[in-house]
Protein backbone atom coordinates (compact mmCIF):
# COMPACT_ATOMS: atom_id res chain seq x y z
CA UNK A 1 0.00 0.00 0.00
CA UNK A 2 1.37 3.40 -0.93
CA UNK A 3 2.16 5.99 1.75
CA UNK A 4 -0.48 8.28 0.22
CA UNK A 5 -3.15 5.58 0.63
CA UNK A 6 -2.06 4.89 4.23
CA UNK A 7 -2.34 8.60 5.00
CA UNK A 8 -5.86 8.71 3.53
CA UNK A 9 -6.94 5.70 5.59
CA UNK A 10 -5.52 7.25 8.78
CA UNK A 11 -7.32 10.51 8.04
CA UNK A 12 -10.57 8.58 7.46
CA UNK A 13 -10.15 6.67 10.75
CA UNK A 14 -9.51 9.96 12.55
CA UNK A 15 -12.95 11.13 11.40
CA UNK A 16 -14.83 9.07 14.02
CA UNK A 17 -18.30 9.90 12.74
CA UNK A 18 -17.48 8.82 9.20
CA UNK A 19 -15.63 5.70 10.35
CA UNK A 20 -18.46 4.47 12.60
CA UNK A 21 -21.07 5.42 9.99
CA UNK A 22 -19.30 3.16 7.51
CA UNK A 23 -19.37 0.21 9.93
CA UNK A 24 -23.02 0.77 10.84
CA UNK A 25 -23.92 0.96 7.16
CA UNK A 26 -22.00 -2.25 6.38
CA UNK A 27 -23.66 -4.15 9.25
CA UNK A 28 -27.15 -2.98 8.22
CA UNK A 29 -26.47 -3.79 4.57
CA UNK A 30 -25.23 -7.32 5.36
CA UNK A 31 -28.23 -7.94 7.62
CA UNK A 32 -30.56 -6.70 4.87
CA UNK A 33 -28.99 -9.17 2.41
CA UNK A 34 -30.05 -11.98 4.75
CA UNK A 35 -33.41 -10.40 5.62
CA UNK A 36 -35.31 -13.52 4.56
CA UNK A 37 -33.51 -15.46 7.29
CA UNK A 38 -34.07 -12.79 9.93
CA UNK A 39 -37.72 -12.05 9.16
CA UNK A 40 -40.11 -14.39 7.37
CA UNK A 41 -43.62 -15.75 7.75
CA UNK A 42 -42.28 -19.25 7.04
CA UNK A 43 -40.15 -21.31 9.41
CA UNK A 44 -36.46 -21.69 8.62
CA UNK A 45 -36.59 -25.41 9.38
CA UNK A 46 -39.32 -27.99 9.97
CA UNK A 47 -38.70 -31.46 11.33
CA UNK A 48 -41.82 -33.53 10.65
CA UNK A 49 -42.29 -37.28 10.93
CA UNK A 50 -38.56 -37.97 10.53
CA UNK A 51 -38.16 -35.68 7.50
CA UNK A 52 -36.40 -32.34 7.21
CA UNK A 53 -38.08 -29.45 5.41
CA UNK A 54 -36.80 -25.97 4.58
CA UNK A 55 -39.88 -23.82 3.81
CA UNK A 56 -37.79 -20.68 3.25
CA UNK A 57 -36.09 -22.34 0.27
CA UNK A 58 -38.89 -24.57 -1.09
CA UNK A 59 -42.69 -24.60 -1.11
CA UNK A 60 -44.45 -27.50 0.58
CA UNK A 61 -48.14 -28.31 0.41
CA UNK A 62 -50.28 -28.61 3.48
CA UNK A 63 -50.89 -32.26 2.58
CA UNK A 64 -47.23 -33.09 3.26
CA UNK A 65 -47.88 -32.23 6.90
CA UNK A 66 -51.17 -34.14 7.14
CA UNK A 67 -53.45 -31.31 6.07
CA UNK A 68 -56.31 -31.29 3.59
CA UNK A 69 -55.20 -28.81 0.91
CA UNK A 70 -52.75 -29.23 -1.96
CA UNK A 71 -51.93 -25.51 -1.78
CA UNK A 72 -48.82 -24.16 -0.10
CA UNK A 73 -48.94 -24.52 3.66
CA UNK A 74 -49.73 -21.38 5.64
CA UNK A 75 -47.39 -21.82 8.59
CA UNK A 76 -49.03 -18.97 10.52
CA UNK A 77 -52.34 -20.88 10.57
CA UNK A 78 -52.92 -22.47 14.00
CA UNK A 79 -54.26 -25.65 12.33
CA UNK A 80 -51.05 -26.16 10.31
CA UNK A 81 -48.91 -25.36 13.36
CA UNK A 82 -50.83 -27.96 15.37
CA UNK A 83 -50.37 -30.58 12.61
CA UNK A 84 -46.62 -30.02 12.49
CA UNK A 85 -46.14 -29.92 16.27
CA UNK A 86 -47.93 -33.27 16.68
CA UNK A 87 -45.10 -35.08 14.87
CA UNK A 88 -42.25 -32.58 14.87
CA UNK A 89 -41.17 -29.01 15.47
CA UNK A 90 -40.44 -25.73 13.68
CA UNK A 91 -37.57 -23.26 14.00
CA UNK A 92 -38.77 -19.74 13.25
CA UNK A 93 -36.81 -16.59 12.31
CA UNK A 94 -36.43 -13.83 14.90
CA UNK A 95 -39.35 -11.90 13.35
CA UNK A 96 -42.33 -14.02 12.27
CA UNK A 97 -43.53 -11.68 9.53
CA UNK A 98 -42.46 -11.13 5.95
CA UNK A 99 -42.42 -7.67 4.39
CA UNK A 100 -45.87 -8.24 2.87
CA UNK A 101 -47.51 -10.22 5.69
CA UNK A 102 -50.62 -8.60 7.14
CA UNK A 103 -50.80 -8.78 10.92
CA UNK A 104 -54.41 -9.57 11.82
CA UNK A 105 -53.69 -9.70 15.57
CA UNK A 106 -53.04 -6.02 16.21
CA UNK A 107 -53.92 -4.56 19.62
CA UNK A 108 -55.77 -1.71 17.90
CA UNK A 109 -56.59 -0.41 14.43
CA UNK A 110 -53.88 -0.01 11.80
CA UNK A 111 -51.62 1.92 11.72
CA UNK A 112 -50.52 0.81 15.16
CA UNK A 113 -47.79 1.96 17.51
CA UNK A 114 -44.66 -0.11 18.17
CA UNK A 115 -45.08 -3.14 20.44
CA UNK A 116 -43.32 -6.44 21.19
CA UNK A 117 -44.44 -7.99 17.89
CA UNK A 118 -44.04 -5.01 15.54
CA UNK A 119 -40.89 -3.24 16.70
CA UNK A 120 -41.47 -0.07 14.64
CA UNK A 121 -45.25 -0.38 14.42
CA UNK A 122 -47.39 -1.06 11.37
CA UNK A 123 -48.53 0.99 8.42
CA UNK A 124 -52.12 1.60 7.30
CA UNK A 125 -52.26 -1.89 5.69
CA UNK A 126 -51.22 -3.61 8.98
CA UNK A 127 -47.84 -4.60 7.52
CA UNK A 128 -44.74 -4.40 9.71
CA UNK A 129 -42.91 -1.15 9.03
CA UNK A 130 -39.50 -2.52 10.06
CA UNK A 131 -39.55 -5.15 7.32
CA UNK A 132 -40.77 -2.80 4.61
CA UNK A 133 -37.91 -0.46 5.51
CA UNK A 134 -35.42 -3.33 5.45
CA UNK A 135 -36.51 -4.51 1.99
CA UNK A 136 -36.44 -0.95 0.63
CA UNK A 137 -32.96 -0.46 2.13
CA UNK A 138 -31.68 -3.65 0.49
CA UNK A 139 -33.21 -2.84 -2.91
CA UNK A 140 -31.99 0.75 -3.01
CA UNK A 141 -28.43 0.01 -1.99
CA UNK A 142 -28.09 -3.04 -4.23
CA UNK A 143 -29.34 -0.86 -7.06
CA UNK A 144 -26.94 1.92 -6.06
CA UNK A 145 -24.02 -0.53 -6.12
CA UNK A 146 -24.98 -2.41 -9.30
CA UNK A 147 -26.18 0.43 -11.51
CA UNK A 148 -22.81 2.24 -11.76
CA UNK A 149 -21.12 -1.06 -12.65
CA UNK A 150 -23.69 -1.69 -15.37
CA UNK A 151 -23.38 1.84 -16.76
CA UNK A 152 -19.57 1.66 -16.70
CA UNK A 153 -19.53 -1.67 -18.52
CA UNK A 154 -21.97 -0.40 -21.16
CA UNK A 155 -19.97 2.80 -21.59
CA UNK A 156 -16.70 0.90 -21.94
CA UNK A 157 -18.19 -1.47 -24.50
CA UNK A 158 -19.56 1.51 -26.45
CA UNK A 159 -16.13 3.21 -26.37
CA UNK A 160 -14.47 -0.03 -27.46
CA UNK A 161 -16.97 -0.40 -30.32
CA UNK A 162 -16.30 3.18 -31.49
CA UNK A 163 -12.53 2.69 -31.25
CA UNK A 164 -12.78 -0.48 -33.33
CA UNK A 165 -14.87 1.31 -35.97
CA UNK A 166 -12.37 4.18 -36.16
CA UNK A 167 -9.42 1.78 -36.39
CA UNK A 168 -11.00 -0.07 -39.31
Amino acid sequence: MTPMMQMRIQRFKANRRGFWSLWIFLVLFIISLFAELVANDKPLFVSFDGGWYFPVAKQYSEMEFGGEFAAEADYTDPYVQELIEEKGYMIWPVIRFSYDTINYNLPGPAPSAPDNTNWLGTDDRAETFLLESSMAFEFRYCLALCLPLLVASLALSWVQLRATMVAN
